[in-house]
Formats: structure tokens, C-alpha cells, sequence
């Protein structure tokens, strides 16, 4: 026991929510000029010696055995207090533990050692001159390839850098000589000029219209003002949204802050990249998943500096450890992609807005297509302000939309997968060497039964939620676990065309290639990106004119802006319409929406083309008019009525375990749990289920869910954790895995 000394205060790094709390530890006296807070250490814990994040210095209150720290990981802080107070809100937000929000935050940080004395790679020029260098490079692609990777993830090695640009390290080692690169040894070593404070302050020919200055102007006296504020920039597709979002990031580095800006998906990094660099140079750092742990780190380092103000990335860029944030933009923010759906499972919309508040930042939520959410809180009294982009830049028309009855195509014989009015729309395009893209948005497991006489989809009668086909032949439903064997008969107009659909975008593809021999095909879909670069590469072809027809899944919907584009195809709308998820009409609007927007951007008019057996869904009757008001007043009251989000929360208890009968009675035993707990709550909370997981094994493990539904988010976490506790101690009896979902924006 140490008597006399330094002391540290450490969270220890366990995914355990009953061990979350302060340990103490003794600092040697080797430390205690090193040891600063924020740092990372190791620690003795029971027999093993694990990572701790020291969160303060102070004594313990009782005599107790310490222990002494073993070791010092970090020099200098990975993290701040206000990335401290986020890490302590999303343990209490998402009922994780403290460790698992740091692992979280400090992601790109924990992938990669300090890495002393390696031979890094960086740029050697700065702004206009490396996009000159870049563009000098035309007939030399690998260089070129080479020169812009190392301008978006600069301080790789020589072989990561290669690896990244599919390349070989003889082509990095030229662009060194040829004085466009140059090495350094220190990480954070920076060469003059690179990664200055300069930024492209003139916009030359660009001229915000009437209602994008509007917008502005109320932006930019809320960042004046240094005060939490949120903005719901609600734009129709090709309105400028993202030139309002460069000009309000001009503003807040005026103001001495740093900006995040988060995109929904990798495959719009690129064209993203390309207008922020365009506007802020080196200034912009960017972070996603996709890149190499190295280049992640790098990212990092530059944005925790203060080198790189402005952050460009997906959901896990929220974190980004910039040193004083001042402004947080969240574009397509009705994307679920913003939702983490394994391990922590946090929104980051919600943690952005969590950061904002912490640093009085300002929000601004983008979308042509708001979630219903936000939308509601834009209203009157509401958290939000409205901010409303109501026209085309430059009064563009929106494409005009037609709906195709694939009943009726049906019925005159055709049983293909495009429509004889599609057909027709494709040729009149590849005649005039326009371009098309096909769009279909189909999920593996997510196979729906319809009626293809009358288009009846076959529902649950508690839930009206469409059942989900098994393939032992049975319908169910899984909010309630309700079930019924599959009709042979259509239970509406007694036909035995009663089929389960599904058809993916290989087979759009090859039928594609068949009716349009002529035409170059492309198709972009998980399985033609999982390479590194593969999204760029595939946009880049289009965007060049070297492809006719792009077919895709929603990565080709929305933020995408392809001027030459001026049909848009979208081959099965009831795709999502009859997903088994009360979401599924707002989904299918806002896919129907975005990718509809994709037509007529340029100079030339567009068209769009919706098949479906449902053409009088008032999902698609809005989509169809680009009418977002109408949709909202004909979704709310359904909502409403079902008590579904946005008028109450929801929170999800997946079980698993690898043997389907004991995970059966721990999900019997947590629903027997949960609702004497809930009866004891002074709000009405329903439990639902258990019911088996829509994908019901994965990986060896079978999947069972309960969902619980009430007014209140923190009602629904305090029953639930009480419920975990009383779980905990009833191990090893109980023995599933449980994993919890608050306000889950699916149910896989």
C-alpha cells in the first residue's frame, strides 16, 4: 500500500457495464512527470494486465490495497475532457460501458502504433500546385492515382501508400524524386506550407439564389453567437444544400472552430473530397472506414492538431478530436446508415447533437427527404429550425415521374423484369447517348408475399407489418412473433398467383445486357466496391461518359451528382414498401425521392419511371410529386395511431446463443423479467415478443429479440438496465448474450 504519492483515477478497459466505474491506481515516481490525463496506461487487473484511460488524479477514500500503474502507453492525451463527458453520455445513453465509448472514440487512434522513425510519405507541394501536379500527371494514371491518395491520407509508408493507389512502391519512390512527394520520419511533421491556414475565400461564378442566402444568413448569426443551435436544411434534390454547407464552414473557420462534416455512405467520399479540397485545400481531413488504419491514424493526428479544420467522413467521423468544434453537418440525415448496427450501437446524428451542445456548435440536419423525427422536432416549439431549399439551383425543373402498373404488364403477358414502358424509355436515351441508372434496393432477407392479380401483400393482423417468408413455408411476423402457414389462395380475390419476390441487381444486370446489347453496363452493388478505391473508380467511369447504364442499390440514390444522367429506372418500389418494418413507407418514399433526383441535374431534362404493384401507395403517389408535406401528413397519423416513432421510443433486446432451446427460455425468462419490471413504472411500456430476429441465425448463432415500446426514452433504459442487472445474477442459468438497441433503426 502506498502511503505517500501520486495517485491516478482510470477506467479500465472492459466491455462490462458492472465493472464501469473508477479504479485507482499508484503512479511510480518514473511516471509522474509523463502521466498526464487523457493518456492511455497499462494496468495490473486480477491475474491479467489491461489498457486503463486515467481520467483524473486523486486519492482513494479508503485505505485499500493499490496498485501500481506497469506502463505508460501515450505521451500526450488521446482524448479530452469534452471526449470524456461524450464517452460517460454514451455509456448512460446506449447502456455500454465507459471503456467501450472510449474504444469507440479513439478507434483510429488504437489501430496504429506511434510508429517512431518510419519513413512516412506527404505531399511536397500546397493548394493550387498540387492540383496542378495532379492534373500534369493525365497519361501517367498510377502516378496520379498515387499523387491524389497521398493528397487525401497523407503520412502513409511507401507501402501503404502503394497498396492504397494499387501500385507499386516504384511509382511512389518517382513522385519523391520528381519533388511532388517528400519523406519525413516524424508523424506529425508537416512540410512549409502544407496543411497552412489558407483557404479559398472567393467563389468565383457561384451565386447563392434567394432562399440558399436566407438559409445562410441564419446560420451564420447562430455561429456568430457561439450558441447550441440546431438547423433542419430541408432542400429538394439539386437545390445547393451542399453549397450552403461550404459557406457556413467558411464561416465557422472565420471564427477560429473547426467543422465535421458526415456523409451516409463511402461511395460519396470521392465526389465529396473533390468539392471540399476544391474550397479548403489541405485544410480538410478525411475519415472512414475504408481507409487503412495508417491513413485513418494519420487523419487523426492532423485533425487532433488543429492542422486539418475542417473533417469529411461517414458516421464514425463524429468523433473526430477537434480541438475546439464549432459547426456539425449531417447530410441525407434521414440515412440509417448513420446508425452503428452492431457492438455500441449509437446514432450519430444523436452524438453529433450531443457534441454540439457540449461546445455551444451549431447543427445543421440536410435532406430532401427529412426522417419524421426531425422533422416533427422542426416544427412549432420544436428543438429545430426549419430551413427550406424549395427550387432547383438555377430553377431547374424536377423530372417529371411515371408510375408503371406491373399489374397490368402482367396481365398483357409480361412477366420480364422491366416494364415495355421502361423499354421503350431506355432505347429513346441510349439512342440520344444519354445515360440511365436502374435502381433496385433489395436485402437479402427481406422476401415479402404478394398477390400479383391484386397486389395484396400479406400482413400481420397486430402489427401491420408485412410477414416475412421462411422458407419452411411460413409467414411471421417479427415485432410479435405472430404466424401463419402461406397461402395458396390470395385471401382478397382468390388467385393462385400468390408469390414470394425477390430479385437482386445481378439479375437487372444480366437481363440489361440482353435487351441492350449495345449498351456498356455497369453495376455498382457490395459486391462490385468491396475493393478499395472500387467506388471512385465506378463513379468516375460514369460520371466520363464511358458507361450507358449504371444499375445499382441505394448507394446510387441519393448525393450523387451526375449531370448527364436523364432517365432514372427504378425497377421494384415494393422492394421497401413491404419490408417487415414500420419504416418501410418513409423509407421507400425517401429512396423513391433521392433517386428520382438523379435525373435531369444538367443542362438536359429528366425522366423517372417507378414499377410497382402498389401504384396507389401514398408512399409512392408522393415520391411520384416530389411531394414531401403530402407524405408527412399521410405517415404521421399512421404512426400515430400504432404509437410507433417518432410519438414514442423503442428499445431492443437481441439474445443470442448457439443452442436455439436455451436461448428460447432466456428470451421466455427476460420478457418475464422485463414486464414485471415495466408493470412498476408509471408509464404504459409494452413488451413485445420474444420473437426469433429477422435473420435468425448468423454466424452459428441462433437470434431471438423482445422489443419494448412506451413516451419515454429513459423509462425504457431504466427498465432495461434493471432488468440486465437482475439477468447478471442469474448467471450461469441464463446464458444468451444479450445485445441493446435503443430507438433501433432496424430490426436485422
Amino acid at each position: 500500500m502506498v502511503k505517500n504519492g501520486l495517485y491516478a483515477e482510470i477506467i479500465v478497459d472492459l466491455a462490462v457495464r458492472k465493472t464501469d466505474r473508477v479504479f485507482h491506481y499508484a503512479v511510480p515516481k518514473k511516471f509522474e512527470n509523463v502521466l498526464q490525463i487523457g493518456a492511455r496506461v497499462l494496468v495490473p487487473f486480477r491475474e491479467r494486465c489491461l489498457t486503463g484511460y486515467v481520467v483524473g488524479f486523486g486519492a482513494p477514500e479508503s485505505q485499500v490495497n493499490i496498485r501500481e500503474i506497469a506502463g505508460v502507453l501515450d505521451e500526450e492525451p488521446v482524448f479530452s475532457p469534452e471526449l470524456l463527458e461524450l464517452a460517460r453520455w454514451m455509456s448512460e445513453s446506449y447502456l455500454c460501458s465507459t471503456a467501450e465509448a472510449l474504444q469507440r472514440i479513439l478507434s483510429p487512434r488504437l489501430q496504429v502504433k506511434s510508429g517512431r522513425g518510419v519513413r512516412r510519405i506527404i505531399p511536397a507541394l500546397d493548394g493550387e500546385k498540387l492540383e496542378q501536379a495532379a492534373a500534369s500527371l493525365a497519361r501517367a494514371p498510377r502516378q496520379a492515382a498515387v499523387l491524389r491518395t497521398a493528397m487525401a491520407s497523407p503520412g502513409l509508408t511507401v507501402k501503404e501508400l502503394a497498396a492504397a493507389a494499387e501500385t507499386t512502391g516504384k511509382t511512389v519512390e518517382l513522385l519523391v524524386q520528381k519533388g511532388y512527394l517528400t519523406a519525413v520520419n516524424n508523424t506529425s511533421q508537416a512540410p512549409p506550407g502544407y496543411g497552412g491556414p489558407q483557404f479559398t475565400a472567393g467563389y468565383g461564378e457561384l451565386r447563392l439564389n434567394a432562399d440558399q442566402a436566407t438559409a445562410l444568413e441564419q446560420i451564420e448569426g447562430a455561429l456568430k453567437a457561439g450558441r447550441f443551435s440546431v438547423f433542419l436544411l430541408h432542400g429538394v434534390t439539386g437545390s445547393g444544400k451542399t453549397e450552403v454547407y461550404l459557406r457556413a464552414i467558411a464561416a465557422v473557420l472565420q471564427e477560429g472552430r473547426q467543422a465535421v462534416a458526415l456523409v451516409p455512405e463511402i461511395a460519396l467520399t470521392p465526389q465529396m473530397i473533390e468539392l471540399f479540397r476544391a474550397r479548403f485545400g489541405s485544410l480538410v481531413a478525411v475519415l472512414h472506414s475504408g481507409l487503412a488504419g495508417t491513413a485513418r491514424y494519420q487523419a487523426w493526428r492532423r485533425v487532433k492538431s488543429g492542422e486539418a479544420p475542417v473533417v469529411l467522413g461517414t458516421r464514425s467521423a463524429v468523433f473526430a478530436p477537434a480541438p475546439r468544434p464549432g459547426l456539425f453537418i449531417i447530410d441525407e440525415e434521414h440515412e440509417s446508415s448513420y446508425k452503428q448496427d452492431d457492438h455500441l450501437r449509437y446514432h450519430a446524428r444523436e452524438v453529433a447533437l450531443k457534441r454540439a451542445q457540449q461546445s455551444g456548435s451549431v447543427v445543421i440536419l440536410g435532406s430532401a427527404t427529412p426522417s419524421l423525427e426531425s422533422y416533427l422536432r422542426a416544427g412549432p416549439g420544436g428543438l429545430y429550425r426549419l430551413l427550406k431549399l424549395p427550387v432547383r439551383i438555377d430553377n431547374h425543373p424536377l423530372p417529371p415521374v411515371q408510375v408503371v402498373d406491373m399489374r397490368d404488364e402482367l396481365k398483357r403477358g409480361n412477366r420480364g423484369i422491366f416494364s415495355v414502358p421502361l423499354v421503350e424509355a431506355i432505347n429513346r436515351r441510349l439512342e440520344r447517348h444519354e445515360q440511365v441508372i436502374l435502381f433496385l434496393n433489395r436485402r437479402g432477407y427481406a422476401n415479402f408475399v404478394v398477390c400479383r392479380q391484386c397486389g395484396l401483400v400479406i400482413k400481420c393482423p397486430s402489427c401491420d407489418i408485412s410477414l416475412t417468408y421462411h422458407l419452411d413455408g411460413t409467414l411471421r411476423c417479427h415485432y410479435c412473433n405472430y404466424s401463419t402457414n402461406r397461402p395458396v389462395l390470395c385471401p382478397r380475390c382468390g388467385s393462385d398467383q400468390i408469390r414470394h419476390f425477390g430479385v437482386g441487381t445481378q439479375k437487372v444486370e444480366e437481363e440489361a445486357r440482353r435487351l441492350f446489347p449495345e449498351a456498356r453496363v455497369l453495376r455498382m452493388d457490395s459486391d462490385t466496391t468491396s475493393r478499395r478505391g472500387a467506388h471512385e473508380r465506378l463513379i468516375s467511369s460514369f460520371r466520363d461518359g464511358h458507361t450507358d447504364i449504371l444499375i445499382g442499390t441505394q448507394m446510387i440514390a441519393k448525393g450523387l451528382d451526375l449531370p448527364k444522367v436523364t432517365l432514372v429506372g427504378v425497377i421494384n418500389a415494393d422492394t421497401t414498401l413491404h419490408m417487415p418494418d414500420f419504416r418501410a413507407a418513409e423509407r421507400t418514399f425517401q429512396l423513391l425521392t433521392q433517386v428520382a433526383g438523379r435525373a435531369g441535374r444538367g443542362s438536359l431534362a429528366g425522366e423517372v419511371q417507378i414499377q410497382t404493384y402498389t401504384p396507389d401507395h401514398y408512399s409512392i403517389i408522393a415520391a411520384a410529386a416530389h411531394d414531401y408535406g403530402s407524405f408527412y401528413r399521410s405517415e404521421a397519423p399512421v404512426r400515430r395511431a400504432l404509437d410507433y416513432p417518432p410519438f414514442s421510443h423503442l428499445a431492443r433486446l437481441l439474445l443470442t446463443h448457439t443452442d436455439e432451446e436455451t436461448l428460447t427460455k432466456g428470451a421466455l425468462l427476460a420478457k418475464e423479467i422485463l414486464e414485471k419490471i415495466a408493470a412498476g413504472v408509471n408509464v404504459p411500456i409494452d413488451v413485445l415478443g420474444p420473437a426469433p430476429a429477422p435473420m435468425s441465425r448468423l454466424k452459428g448463432q441462433y437470434r431471438w429479440q423482445l422489443v419494448l415500446k412506451g413516451p419515454r426514452r429513459n423509462t425504457l433504459k431504466d427498465v432495461i438496465k434493471e432488468a440486465l442487472n437482475i439477468l447478471d445474477k442469474e448467471r450461469p442459468a441464463f446464458k444468451p448474450s444479450v445485445h441493446v438497441d435503443i430507438n433501433p433503426q432496424g430490426m436485422v
